[in-house]
């Protein structure tokens, strides 16, 4: 490693290393990507004792994990362009898109993956030639077990059925109808430079919607204006934000993206909050107009904790602009914050085949 350097193991393909990935360009950190197999994964985990991906070697032998704590992290230090809105209230609303494209987007990001035969074939054949590149066995096996794997895990065990996949099938484009109209008006989500909220959104765009074959039609299609926006965040460098002002409000046109935000994202998490103390083993709560049952995230009840922690924690007046925007919904970012469980507030173990 060299001095100052830090060292990236992801996977290209991968949802959250490409969301890091990008922060990291735009930012101006110097770092070097490692694609990892599982031997360098088992190491990671070992460094970290989390399992998961991406994680991020610091140059002083350190290690990072979780992509919402390193933005976090960053931004509070300050180096580099300033990534977050100077308004506490969008700021605080920049976190809370920045945290539902992280795990609202996921669903309808790992559905189009694998539950298309094109894409799911695609996927696991590369998943199968990089991550499991050092696992004994012929590439046609590696491939079918890992497909096999991917469609179980995030197709049958997250509620995909025949009554809820047409409502995800209905949510990616009226997500990318909201998205179009916002960034055909500017070149980021809350103005002339990118913040966290658009940090989020990479993540399932980049990696999975503008690149699997199924959802990359779809978004060519109907929405030029989030296609452009994904090719100019990565393409994006310290430079290019030279003269650009400091994002201040969060521009009135975000409205329709935050009110989904509030009928699906935030309802969600409260379900995996009171599942995981109440020690269930499914979350149950409607979203997209459907009823959901998926097995308990106690990340996902530590997220809204965290969320719940940044809005107490505003100023009265920006706590009354960000009611405003959010409507009754914000009811549930007023609540208690808990003790979660000891061991359930850390990502779930094999999260790095979140791909």
């Amino acid at each position: 490693m060299s001095a100052g350097e830090y060292v990236l193991h992801g996977l290209k393909l991968s949802y959250f290393t490409g969301k890091l990935e990008a922060y990291l360009r735009v930012k101006g950190v110097p770092h070097r990507f490692v694609g990892m197999d599982m031997a360098d994964f088992r190491a990671c985990a070992r460094a970290t004792g989390i399992a998961q991906m991406p994680q991020l070697e610091t140059p002083d032998g350190g290690w990072l994990t979780d992509t919402t704590a390193i933005l976090r992290r960053f931004e509070d230090e300050g180096a580099g362009p300033r990534l977050r809105p100077t308004d506490p209230a969008a700021g605080f609303l920049s976190l809370l898109l920045e945290d539902a494209f992280d795990e609202w987007l996921w669903r309808p990001a790992l559905y189009y993956r694998w539950a298309f035969v094109e894409d799911a074939r695609l996927m696991s054949r590369q998943i199968a030639r990089t991550m499991l590149r050092d696992v004994p066995g012929p590439l046609w096996l590696r491939d079918r077990v890992i497909r096999a794997r991917q469609r179980r895990e995030f197709l049958a065990r997250d509620g995909i059925t025949p009554l809820t996949s047409p409502a995800i099938e209905r949510l990616y484009p009226e997500v990318l109808a909201v998205l179009e109209a916002i960034l055909a008006s500017r070149p980021f989500l809350f103005g002339d430079r990118p913040c966290e909220a658009d940090f989020g959104l990479f993540g399932p765009m980049f990696r999975h919607f503008f690149s699997d074959p199924t959802p990359g039609a779809i978004l060519r299609e109907t929405s030029p204006a989030v296609l452009a926006w994904t090719s100019r965040l990565w393409g994006t460098q310290p430079a290019d934000l030279d003269g650009a002002a400091d994002l201040a409000e969060a521009p009135a046109d975000l409205d329709p993206l935050l009110a989904l935000v509030a009928r699906d994202h935030l309802p969600e998490l409260a379900a995996h909050l009171e599942a995981t103390l109440a020690g269930r083993p499914e979350a149950r709560f409607q979203a997209c107009g459907v009823d959901w049952r998926v097995p308990v995230s106690p990340y996902r009840a530590g997220c809204l904790l965290s969320l719940r922690q940044d809005f107490q924690a505003l100023p009265e007046a920006a706590r009354v602009a960000v009611r405003k925007r959010l409507g009754p919904a914000v009811a549930i970012l007023e609540g208690t914050i808990p003790q979660l469980p000891a061991r359930k507030s850390g990502r779930p173990l094999n999260r790095h085949l979140r791909a």
